[in-house]
């Protein structure tokens, strides 16, 4: 069975974003690039709600060749383009997603059973980036298997709260503070029965 795994960066206070989903203020440093290429490694499916999907591909094709851009964010871009992309919505058409690599989109009615079955096959993981709204109703669902949160040494106070609803069944695995970083890692199994 392959696992549902987000990855997400947060503000000490607990936020994906600052107000209106803007992610200038947030606590980017280098262990940001550095975790998120090592996770992508285990990752061979990139499921995405529309709009970081569309963000995303407005950034990341650009920087697999642009000897400007430091390695590790050329190498984040190579696996990024190359990765499966589920892209769960009802408005994006498939000819307004190409340019990426493999992309599939799904219909928001069809997504639970298609992260159900996804989750039966063989295969790495099945990684969510950013997709606040998406993550937030899998794990509503018990369709989330892994929570890694990347907190930064910085505080936004207000924007987009990292839950939606109340969470019960976590169940901390590891804990990491990065040697050339202000992040810590928390990373948390969720027991889907406690749903």
């Amino acid at each position: 069975m392959r696992k549902v795994v987000v990855c997400n960066l947060l503000s000490l206070d607990g936020y994906v974003a600052g107000p209106g989903g803007d992610l200038s203020g947030m606590p980017f440093d280098t262990g940001f690039s550095e975790y998120n290429l090592e996770r992508l490694e285990a990752a061979d499916t990139f499921l995405l709600g529309r709009k970081t999907f569309e963000g995303f591909r407005q950034y990341w094709p650009s920087k697999v060749d642009d000897s400007s851009q430091p390695a590790l964010e050329r190498d984040i871009a190579r696996v990024n383009t190359a990765i499966e992309k589920l892209v769960v919505s009802d408005t994006l058409r498939p000819e307004n997603a190409d340019g990426w690599g493999p992309v599939r989109i799904i219909r928001r009615a069809d997504a639970h059973a298609e992260v159900a079955a996804l989750r039966q096959q063989e295969g790495k993981e099945i990684h969510i980036h950013g997709s606040h709204v998406l993550w937030n109703d899998l794990l509503a669902h018990g369709l989330v298997d892994e929570l890694h949160f990347l907190f930064g040494a910085g505080a936004i106070a207000g924007g987009v709260a990292a839950f939606e609803k109340p969470v019960r069944g976590l169940r901390l695995i590891e804990t990491r503070r990065f040697d050339t970083s202000n992040l810590v890692l928390l990373r948390y199994a969720v027991d889907n029965s406690a749903s």
